[in-house]
């Protein structure tokens, strides 16, 4: 028997990812979804024009009775922030195990410790980079020598863009005030809606992507 035959490499058992993403990615559908329904209702809103009352927010406190519409982009937007905050929970889960994996498979430490795979998205400064190099890290030591995923570029600068936007995922106005801006201006109103929605559809190819790469047979 020749000793000098190569063995094969036999890869620690990782944990499985299919489910996770799976969930994640059934969540990016439900986010993108919900803006899409409050694109729709901005239109509607556009279309139907401001009433003589002035907007909702009437200044000092003070509040006009919303219109039919009007209540009716509350309860969407209510909808759409529920299924953002799912979504969230899903992928930032995805996230966490093939970050796992990508340590198991390389067995090096990754480039930023777990703990950021959830400050990373709230941390000023640091939520402009921290993420993107949190998947590209993954996929890194997940498929070495392999080019990184044109999804991923794609997914986060639509992000970025729909979140300093002001509207987007991570807006700061109130609803009342979108709806003013939807009657005064619906173009920003619909580019940043469409931002999301596109970062939505990346971030599902990104998904499929990494979870891929960890499913290849492992065992050469």
């Amino acid at each position: 028997m020749n000793d000098d035959t190569p063995q094969p490499t036999v890869h620690p058992a990782l944990q499985p990812v299919r489910g996770a993403a799976r969930i994640a990615i059934t969540g990016l559908f439900l986010v993108g979804a919900a803006w899409v329904a409050r694109a729709v209702w901005q239109v509607r809103l556009a279309t139907t024009g401001q009433p003589s009352s002035g907007p909702p927010d009437q200044g000092n406190g003070q509040h006009r009775p919303l219109t039919g519409l009007e209540d009716g982009y509350h309860i969407v937007t209510s909808l759409g922030d529920a299924a953002t905050l799912l979504c969230a929970v899903a992928f930032l889960v995805w996230l966490l195990r093939v970050s796992d994996n990508a340590r198991a498979l390389s067995g090096q430490p990754p480039r930023y410790a777990w703990p950021w795979v959830y400050l990373g998205w709230i941390v000023p400064v640091m939520n402009l980079w921290v993420p993107r190099g949190i998947v590209a890290d993954v996929h890194r030591q997940s498929a070495p020598g392999e080019r990184l995923p044109r999804a991923v570029n794609w997914w986060w600068g639509l992000w970025l863009a729909g979140m300093v936007s002001g509207v987007g995922l991570m807006y700061t106005d109130s609803t009342d005030d979108v709806i003013a801006r939807a009657y005064t201006n619906v173009r920003l109103l619909l580019l940043a809606d469409a931002a999301v929605v596109g970062a939505a559809v990346a971030a599902v190819l990104v998904v499929r992507a990494l979870t891929a790469a960890q499913e290849r047979p492992r065992l050469r």
